[in-house]
This record gives C-alpha cells, structure tokens and sequence, in this order.
C-alpha cells in the first residue's frame, strides 16, 4: 500500500491535515501503522470505529464471540440484524463501509500463549479491550516481551480505567497489577455496565493510539487514568516501574507468554452441554423418582451464594474447581451454577478436563432461572 495520499484522502483528512501536530506526514504515518484490536466488544467498538474513521490502514480485529442481543446495549458496531454473526466478520464489513481505503483483518479465534507470537508479528502497536483478567496478562507480557506498545483499557460498571505501555520508556501492566485472579472483578455480563461507558473508555484508547502513531502529545506512560461516570470525574494515579516485575523487571521471570491457571480454549468450551431452567426445574421435581441424582454446584463466590441460591445447591467456587474436579460425585448429574452462565461453563470445562462425565451448565444462569422459574430469588 503506497502510503502518499491520493486527492480523496486528501479530502477525507482534511481536519487531520489542517492540525499542526498531524498534517501529512502524520496522516501517512497513520496510513503505514498495523495495529491489532483484542476484542472486538464494548471497548473495541469505538476504538476500532474511530481508527477505521482515522485512516489507520491496517486494523486487526481478534474475537472469537458472536453477537449477541445483550452487547446491542453498548457495542456500537453491531445492529440487531447481526445477533448470531460473527463480531469479527460484522466488524469488518462495518470498518471498510465506513473507509474502504483501510485493510481490516478478522481474526475469528481465541487468543492463547500458542497463537500470540504469530498474530503480534504483523502489527505494530496493540489495544487491549478484552474482559479478561488472563488475557490482560497475556497481552501485557506479550507485548513487553515482543517489544510492542500496548493500550490497555478496562471496564466496571460505571467506571474504567486505561494505561498505556512503550518498550523501554516506562512501567507495563504487571507493574501496576503484579498478580490479580481471574473472577475476582466480575465481568459485564455478572455485575452490568452503563452502556455509554465503553465509548469513553475505548475512545481514550482510540486516542493514545493515534498520538503514539503521529508522534503527538505526552501519552499514558507511567499514568492511570481513571473515570467516574456517576461522578462524572476523571483522576490520574502515577506509577513506576517494578525492579521485581515479573515480566519487565531487573531479573524476569517470565520468558515467554502463558495461558493463566484454568485456561480453557474455545474447543473445550465449545463442548459443554446446557441445561434450561426449566429443564432443570423439572429434573429437580421429578430427582426422587429419577435414576441418577442431581448435584447442584454453585461456582459463584461465597458472599454472593450467601445472598441467594438454589436449595441444595453446594458452593464450590470457580477457582476451586479444577482442584475439586477428582472429589466431584461421580455417580449424580452434575449442574454448574453462576449468575449469568459464563463461570458455570468454563467450570464444566475444567470439570471435564478433571475427569468428570458430561457434567451439565445452567443456561444463563441464575439470572435466566429467576426470569423463568422463580422471580423471588434474590440475587
């Protein structure tokens, strides 16, 4: 791709061209960069939207999710028309209406430590918008260790947060978090976000990426930029480089990205059977007369099964599962529990991984029971 502008880019970026800190040679430098997009969802949204509108000529877009009528709520890049579609197929067709001089390539496939090297190698710079503690990591350190900036922007409810990252200039991501769990910040779909929040976030990330591109302002290097949205309130926190980080540190020990503890890949994932709330509520009438006897498993956290819970049901959580995976009852049905039906299905994965028989998740979780069996569940 001849990166001189033609008259219609011209006439495209004319408000680009007429900033000092841009002009045409940061528009071309625009039109050269290769920059790669983890999650196609809330956050990468409207960071890829604005980059397409940008002129970055070449976007890449990794997702392995299908659009759902949930995420309509506030991932903008979708319609109603696209539910059951790949995001990243849809996002693509979106990014090239919107500029059909770019290049935007889908990446239809989950992110792990034996894909990373060789999705990394043809980008220049990396936006993480995933809703993964793990992957947040496995971004990071793959980032640090293949010498590639990194924006990272996260959500919770009504706030967010976005950092960024440049080989050799400042403090990455295991820096500032040394070691956080998976689960222990619920995602989107357990606890909810206000639908406008991810706009900002993922514009921010939008932002910092395009002043990296062109060379302009002082980027995120070092600073946490936090923002509330009930407050309406934006804060910064200063941080510096760990001697003891893990990754970037005087001594590393980390030489090469992994796959956090409990990765399941999307194959195993892909084999978990669902069970309905009202197929379950039916199995659970009829368990007396039944052959095999049902185990109800809740994988949610002990204060949240404290607050509401099936009768029966025994709390394991999420975290624990892989390790209880040999004591699970062999001889009973097994049905995962969580809120919303995505812990409960990688705890079927583990639990498979772990030897049990074709244990069964609660579709949708308890959120789904409560809409079709029993209203009064508190939750």
């Amino acid at each position: 791709m001849s990166q001189e502008l033609s008259s219609a880019e011209l006439r495209r970026y004319s408000r680009h061209l007429s900033l000092t800190e841009i002009g045409v040679a940061g528009q071309q430098r625009l039109k050269a960069a290769r920059l790669l997009i983890i999650g196609a969802g809330g956050l990468g949204s409207p960071a890829a939207l604005y980059l397409a509108a940008a002129g970055v000529g070449t976007v890449g877009l990794v997702d392995f999710d299908l659009v759902d009528e949930s995420n309509l709520q506030r991932q903008v890049l979708y319609d109603t028309a696209s539910i059951g579609a790949p995001k990243t197929a849809v996002a693509r067709a979106r990014l090239e209406a919107l500029n059909p001089a770019i290049r935007v390539v889908a990446h239809q496939l989950e992110l792990c430590a034996a894909n990373v090297a060789q999705l990394f190698k043809d980008y220049d710079l990396v936006i993480d918008g995933s809703d993964r503690i793990g992957t947040r990591y496995l971004v990071n350190d793959a980032c640090v260790l293949y010498g590639k900036p990194l924006i990272s922007a996260a959500i919770h409810r009504f706030e967010g947060q976005a950092m960024t990252y440049v080989p050799g200039q400042g403090p990455c991501y295991r820096c500032l978090f040394p070691a956080m769990a998976e689960g222990i910040v619920p995602n989107c779909a357990e606890v909810g976000v206000l639908g406008v929040l991810p706009g900002v976030l993922g514009t921010i990330a939008a932002t910092e990426a395009i002043k990296l591109i062109v060379g302009a302002g002082a980027p995120l290097i070092g600073r946490l930029l936090t923002y509330d949205a009930l407050e309406l309130r934006f804060n910064e926190f200063r941080f510096a480089r760990r001697a003891d980080c893990a990754v970037c540190g005087e001594h590393p020990s980390i030489a090469a990205p992994a796959d956090p503890p409990g990765f399941c890949t999307l194959e195993e994932l892909r084999r978990v059977r669902g069970i309905s709330p009202l197929q379950l509520a039916q199995a659970l009438a009829s368990a007396p007369a039944a052959l095999t006897p049902i185990s109800l498993i809740d994988v949610r956290e002990p204060d949240e099964f404290e607050t509401g819970h099936l009768p029966r049901a025994i709390n394991i959580p999420l975290a624990q599962i892989e390790q209880s995976g040999q004591r699970l009852p062999r001889d009973h049905t097994v049905v995962f529990i969580c809120r919303s039906g995505s812990r409960s299905l990688k705890a079927c994965a583990l639990a498979r991984r772990a030897g049990l028989e074709q244990p069964l998740q609660l579709e949708g979780g308890l959120l789904a029971w409560k809409a079709a069996v029993e209203p009064s569940l508190p939750l």
